[in-house]
């Protein structure tokens, strides 16, 4: 019996001194192991995604939000079976099934994407699958709540949350917020769950943004952009409406456009914001500028007469012809009806150096610093490049290259007494405060800003009452809105065919203007690329003015105005003999000067 319980004993003793020597291994030796892989099943370390920050309209309507969803990642060590999970994955999310099964069966990881942002309907049938391993996170998704309206201004943000184009992506370090981080409790089911026990910050909201554009002007805008370049086959087109009063951009639009809840699917060609992005030679529109050139220097007055030469002119042996034969018209009269000799004098009056100068000073040949990326300067050379005929051209809108929202800009400047203002997109950028709930304003990338004053007061209102004439007595009559006096400018320009001169069947159609002419609410420029077969300007683009600005005044409370007591145009003399200054002016043209 002694022996037998001293063998007990012994056996008992090498027992509990191997448990012990087992133990000290597990907790001593192989502590920092165990404890990591403890760690790896049960403790999930997690970054949380902030909410990008809200982008209003001016009067507080949600263009873009960040809405909360379901997203679905697996741990590829708790998936039994990991080609099976991968094709029913696949079958309910519409994913590739090889590339979830290839992450499924990667057992190195303990996280890996199954499908990200899901619609609540996937995310219940993926739920209803009872896939062991597969669990969910809750994701910020952006949601445009108009759809496509200001699509090119508003931009997208992808997938990861991060801004890719237009707004979202160059305010994009102001909107995104701040990451936060979580560790997540697992049990031996699998569930998910934050512990107070383990510290972790909060996902930190980004700033909201408060724009100028107001979505009933902009959806006006776009609703008869639309129209338009369908009606008229254009290939595309745009439109810019300005508040002359501060520059701010009240409505932008371009045409094709996107649904930005369908950003990736659509056509990449569609996504470009016109009105910043091209430029394009900007024909009658232009004359508005040379007229300001020789009425800024008390070159001509309104009322001098120019000899139009009934349809041509012939400057350093080629032939400038005119879109009709006109006789003798007053500069007043060239402007109404878009003569281009007439234009060509008015220019050669000025001279090349003035002309240019005028040209800077409205902006053109440089951006307008608008608060949107991507921005063209145009195309305006330097006046020592310019050729014995690039003044010519240049009087009436070719040779040179500008955007619709550099236009809208310098006729902005004539509805403003002269104030060339900088225009922006961006209001306010609203920064979440450090108290809970609390917002802050902070500056925005641009805002209200004088960028020049190319005309005088006296000048501008000359400029403005021969814009009206165009309205009333020439070439943009359909522009008219009953009720309001309205300043502008056709224009039909050829577009150049590189190395091969200008195309006689494609054209940009364009109507430039501001209303009302005497007490100016908004100015706005019409684009339309290649329209057909009706392609003058004065004929497609001036009624989408109209169509645009009738109901924007309306909906701004802009009270209808008496009509103008300006005397309609004058009969043209039939003799009036042309100055003298013009004269020499053409023949110093002529001889190549």
């Amino acid at each position: 019996m002694r022996r037998r319980l001293a063998l007990a004993l012994a056996a008992a003793a090498l027992w509990t001194v191997g448990i012990g020597v087992r133990l000290y291994g597990l907790q001593v030796v192989e502590h920092d192991r165990y404890r990591a892989e403890a760690a790896k099943r049960h403790l999930l370390h997690v970054e949380l995604e902030p909410p990008r920050g809200t982008i209003y309209d001016v009067r507080g309507r949600e263009l873009a939000v960040s809405i909360e969803v379901d997203s679905a990642w697996a741990d590829p060590g708790e998936v039994d079976d990991p080609a099976t999970a991968a094709r029913l994955l696949a079958a309910a999310t519409g994913e590739d099934a090889g590339l979830l099964a290839r992450r499924l069966a990667d057992r190195t990881k303990s996280f890996v994407w199954v499908a990200r942002q899901l619609d609540p309907a996937v995310a219940r049938r993926v739920r209803e699958l009872g896939i062991g391993g597969v669990d969910f996170l809750r994701e910020y998704k952006r949601y445009y709540p108009m759809g496509q309206l200001a699509a090119q201004v508003l931009g997208y943000a992808g997938i990861d949350q991060r801004g890719l184009a237009g707004l979202e992506h160059l305010y994009d370090d102001e909107v995104v917020g701040e990451t936060g981080r979580k560790v997540l409790l697992r049990d031996a089911r699998q569930v998910t769950a934050a512990s107070p026990r383990f510290a972790g910050d909060d996902a930190r909201p980004g700033a909201g943004l408060r724009l100028t554009l107001d979505a009933a002007i902009q959806h006006i805008a776009e609703r008869e952009l639309g129209r338009a370049v369908e009606a008229s086959r254009a290939t595309a087109g745009s439109v810019v409406v300005l508040d002359p009063r501060t520059g701010a951009v009240l409505a932008m639009a371009s045409h094709p456009t996107v649904d930005l809840n369908r950003f990736p699917e659509s056509d990449e060609t569609h996504w470009r914001n016109r009105p910043v992005m091209d430029a394009y030679e900007p024909g009658s529109t232009y004359k508005m500028v040379t007229a300001a050139a020789a009425l800024a220097h008390n070159l001509l007055d309104p009322s001098d007469v120019l000899d139009c030469e009934m349809g041509g002119i012939t400057l350093a042996g080629v032939r400038i012809r005119d879109h009709h034969p006109f006789g003798r018209l007053t500069l007043r009269e060239v402007i109404a009806r878009s003569s281009n000799v007439g234009a060509i004098k008015t220019g050669l009056a000025a001279g090349e150096e003035r002309l240019h100068a005028m040209s800077r000073a409205f902006g053109f040949g440089a951006p307008t610093g608008v608060d949107l990326p991507a921005e063209s300067a145009g195309d305006l050379r330097p006046v020592e490049q310019w050729w014995p005929l690039t003044k010519a051209y240049v009087s009436f809108g070719q040779g040179l290259a500008v955007t619709s929202l550099q236009l809208a800009a310098a006729f902005g400047a004539v509805a403003d007494g002269g104030t060339l203002r900088r225009p922006y997109v961006v209001a306010e950028v609203a920064v979440p405060a450090a108290g809970p709930g609390g917002r802050r304003a902070a500056a925005a990338k641009s805002g209200p800003a004088v960028a020049g004053r190319p005309v005088s007061e006296a000048t501008a209102r000359e400029l403005e009452r021969m814009l009206e004439a165009v309205v009333t007595e020439g070439t943009g009559k359909r522009a008219a809105v009953p009720g309001y006096a309205v300043a502008g400018k056709t224009g039909t320009a050829q577009k150049a065919i590189p190395g091969a001169g200008y195309s006689p069947t494609r054209f940009v159609a364009s109507f430039v203007g501001f209303a009302p002419a005497r007490r100016p609410a908004l100015v706005a420029a019409v684009i339309l690329d290649e329209p057909w077969p009706r392609y003058h300007g004065g004929e497609v683009a001036a009624p989408v003015f109209a169509r645009i600005v009738e109901p924007a005044l309306l909906y701004l409370g802009v009270p209808p105005e008496p009509e103008p007591a300006d005397e309609p145009l004058p009969e043209t003399p039939a003799a009036a003999p042309a100055p003298e200054l013009l004269l020499s002016g053409l023949a110093a043209a002529e001889a190549g000067a």
